[in-house]
């Protein structure tokens, strides 16, 4: 019910990248990630999530399908499904918070 950051264990997925989930439901999932200076989150898109990312902390160079915009805290970019997306962290420590609909069932052990 209840997500407290500071008694959450990082998830360190290699290459300069991290995160800890927030909290989710059968439909809604959050996630939180950290990267790197320099660290990419690759371009990619999901099937059957939708995806919201929004800049914490930091900053990023997003991309989603072809266009690039650098996005700071508080700025957010959508990716629908099926929308190719990706960012580079710009800054140390930059973070964002990943929401998903449906829940990443491939992000729960």
């Amino acid at each position: 019910m209840f997500f407290e950051i500071n008694n959450t264990e990082w998830e360190d997925l290699g290459d300069g990248i991290k995160r800890k989930i927030v909290g989710h439901t059968e439909d809604l999932m959050a996630v939180h990630l950290e990267f790197a200076k320099g660290a990419i989150g690759h371009p990619h898109a999901h099937d059957i999530h939708d995806q919201i990312g929004y800049v914490v902390e930091g900053s990023f160079e997003a991309e989603v399908d072809g266009e690039k915009r650098v996005l700071k805290k508080g700025d957010a970019y959508i990716a629908a499904k099926l929308a190719v997306h990706g960012a580079v962290a710009l800054e140390e420590g930059s973070i964002l918070l990943d929401m998903f609909s449906p829940v990443r069932q491939d992000f729960l052990k």
